[in-house]
């Protein structure tokens, strides 16, 4: 039963794999002329369904939004019975069907004509009342469903679903949608974290050890205790950063065996610490102490030492 079940799965994804792969034979004149119907849209795009085909614009909806294209949803079935009000002048309106042919459908279709807003039908019969009915025809025909009965909307949801995705990201290129535009729209969780939080957001909340280059081995060993974060920066009288020291670098003095009588921060230091901007992204912190091996960052900012950006900070953060 096992490799029955595997076999099911197996033939499901090679028969959606092919309702994506066919879909490339339609990118055509009709896909560009619906980039530029929407791209020049002076107000939202209107994505409208029943069933299956209303999931599915939802989501559209959702990525389209996130990627800078206006959009909302309008259930078919709700148009019919007072939520038309959605639509307004300068819309443009999108409705999405396998068949074309429902019986919604065909009741919102004229009532969408009479306001004169471009018509774009992604559909999956060419030959349906949807399809003659609209000025733009996204063609997502699928020639079999996953289903074993050939009826459940699964190749066919698939197929609309990476259309949409080729709309969106069409249109983000045709609006020079980058990834600062992203971060405005994804100001919580972990995307809109690695895109707008800053070393600056952290580091200041941190102690901030610091000594002089003559400081006895004891002060040393005081500050990086007292702080709480694995490392000291050693300065000079005008606060420029002369070296780090962290508690490795402690531990491997104590491992030589030496006197330890005279031994000053400017002895134990690394002269050369890896360390950060202010300005720079959180995550790019993180890429850096992922390479080094490290667990903190000095920040500095034209010399000056400011303080330090810990692992600890991150991972509060989200971004691991």
């Amino acid at each position: 039963m096992t490799s029955s079940l595997k076999q099911i799965a197996l033939r499901t994804i090679d028969l959606e794999s092919q309702s994506i792969s066919g879909l490339s034979q339609y990118i055509n004149d009709d896909f560009e002329n619906a980039i530029n119907a929407i791209t020049n849209c002076k107000g939202r795009l209107v994505i409208s369904g029943i069933g299956k085909s209303a999931v599915i614009a939802q989501k559209i909806v959702a990525t389209l939004n996130s990627t800078g294209t206006p959009s909302i949803f309008m259930h078919a079935a709700d148009a019919i019975h007072g939520d038309l009000g959605i639509v307004q002048q300068d819309d443009v309106v999108m409705i999405i069907s396998k068949s074309g042919e429902s019986p919604e459908i065909k009741v919102l279709v004229p009532l969408i004509k009479n306001f004169k807003n471009i018509l774009i039908g992604m559909v999956g019969s060419v030959d349906s009342y949807l399809a003659s009915q609209c000025e733009i025809i996204l063609n997502t025909t699928v020639s079999q469903e996953a289903c074993p009965n050939n009826l459940a909307p699964t190749s066919s949801t698939t197929a609309q679903l990476v259309m949409g995705d080729a709309l969106a990201i069409c249109l983000m290129e045709m609006k020079g949608f980058n990834s600062d535009d992203f971060a405005k729209f994804h100001p919580g969780g972990t995307l809109g974290k690695k895109l707008y939080l800053r070393v600056a957001d952290l580091y200041i909340k941190n102690e901030k050890p610091k000594l002089a280059k003559d400081g006895s081995l004891k002060e040393v060993i005081v500050e990086i205790s007292s702080k709480r974060l694995g490392a000291t920066a050693v300065v000079d009288r005008n606060n420029i950063l002369l070296g780090i020291i962290t508690d490795g670098d402690l531990r491997r003095m104590l491992e030589k065996n030496i006197s330890l009588d005279g031994v000053t921060a400017a002895d134990i230091m690394t002269a050369t610490p890896k360390f950060i901007g202010p300005d720079e992204l959180a995550v790019d912190a993180l890429d850096l102490m992922r390479k080094r091996s490290i667990t903190q960052l000095v920040v500095v900012e034209n010399g000056r030492y400011l303080g330090f950006i810990h692992l600890h900070d991150l991972i509060r953060e989200g971004l691991i």
